[in-house]
């Protein structure tokens, strides 16, 4: 397995803006019952705020690629959902189906974490728990992982647990 993670380019917005709309067709199970989630008229789910990673230093919007083909993003911003200091935040992560559960995604998020050393949080939604064993790995087995902490957080910005840890950088 070849892969890369690439800053994104301006011109590549729309390649963005089209792998966001299956991150939210798959997240959109989380919203069953809500009014969250729905397809528009078009449809389409509404856009995903992308402006702001190309005028703002702390947001960071990352490509992720398998053997040059496009197989899914990251968004890395500064905001921390703990209202703790961060350095980094997985603000979204999505790989594509076909590449799941092959070490694709750990290998991605890991190759983020120690370009981008610091104090880290991953935040994951209630609902979507499932991926919390996800991060739990990705975190704890990145050599450079220390003092992973998990809080426990549902208030009205956040309902969900939410992965700290910092990545020391390589040596």
């Amino acid at each position: 397995m070849t892969l890369s993670i690439d800053l994104a380019r301006p011109e590549e917005r729309p390649v963005l803006d089209n792998l966001m709309q299956l991150y939210i067709h798959d997240f959109s199970e989380q919203w069953a019952g809500m009014e969250r989630g729905e397809l528009q008229d078009d449809g389409l789910f509404p856009a995903y705020p992308l402006d702001g990673y190309w005028s703002e230093a702390a947001r960071i919007p990352l490509l992720i690629r398998v053997g040059g083909k496009v197989a899914g993003l990251a968004l890395i911003n500064d905001h921390s959902h703990s209202g703790l200091p961060a350095d980094r935040n997985v603000a979204e992560f999505f790989v594509v189906r076909k590449h799941r559960r092959g070490g694709v995604g750990t290998a991605a998020a890991q190759t983020i974490f120690s370009r981008w050393p610091g104090l880290w949080e991953a935040a994951v939604a209630r609902r979507n728990l499932p991926a919390l064993p996800f991060w739990r790995n990705a975190a704890a087995s990145h050599p450079g992982c220390r003092g992973v902490e998990e809080i426990d957080v549902s208030d009205e910005h956040w309902n969900g647990p939410i992965l700290r840890f910092r990545i020391e950088p390589a040596a």
